[in-house]
């Protein structure tokens, strides 16, 4: 039995929203975040050395990681539906967009959130001093860049619809948890209507609510 160790408001939410694709039994051991560091539980450090989500257990087998556990679901699960081809364009594709989502797009988000809330981590004396070094840092530095792969990302959906191609892939369960982390506080919005369609079409994915129904409550942190 594979089992989620299923963070709230994390993303681990996909994880969920794979297996519910791919048609697996699984079952979800839940782990709330601390409501005033929003950190992981030290409960997950008996999962993982590093003590963050997503992780499963598969048997003996743990996997941590998020493109790890969805490249490891779908070597020992996929039947072909959620994984393109080898050797075609739409592979390279999804191989590169699967890495993208944590290696590009989600470290100009968490830059963004840690910006936004630096003021509020301070004394209340200097907040003023440090609202004004984040929203210059966030002016010159995180907007410009997010708006560049917002645009980047608006136009390659061009070339099928969906991130590696004509067909829906596991690169775009991979690629939710960033662009919803963009609708959300990364700028986002209707000039931008490939993404907000492909919002659209992936929230109403059947798959994606049973992923719900079984995880709880989904909010991004702002």
């Amino acid at each position: 039995m594979i089992t989620v160790h299923h963070l709230n408001n994390s993303r681990s939410q996909r994880v969920l929203w794979l297996l519910e694709e791919l048609g697996l039994e699984y079952e979800i051991k839940f782990y709330q975040r601390n409501p005033k560091t929003m950190l992981a539980p030290p409960e997950l450090l008996a999962v993982h050395p590093l003590g963050k989500s997503p992780v499963i257990t598969d048997g003996d087998v743990t996997v941590a990681e998020s493109g790890a556990i969805v490249e490891y679901l779908l070597e020992r699960y996929d039947d072909g539906r959620l994984l393109p081809p080898a050797g075609t364009p739409e592979r390279l594709r999804y191989r590169y967009w699967l890495h993208y989502a944590e290696g590009s797009a989600m470290p100009l988000l968490l830059l963004q959130l840690i910006f936004s809330r630096l003021p509020k981590a301070v004394p209340a004396l200097i907040r003023p001093i440090a609202r004004m070094i984040a929203d210059g840092f966030k002016g010159r530095m995180i907007t410009p860049q997010l708006g560049r792969h917002l645009q980047y990302m608006e136009n390659e959906l061009a070339q099928g619809g969906w991130f590696a191609g004509a067909a829906f892939s596991a690169a775009d369960i991979q690629m939710s948890f960033p662009v919803e982390g963009l609708r959300s506080r990364g700028g986002l919005d209707q000039r931008y209507p490939r993404l907000m369609h492909y919002l659209d079409t992936i929230h109403a994915r059947p798959a994606y609510q049973r992923a719900l129904e079984r995880g709880g409550p989904y909010e991004l942190l702002r």
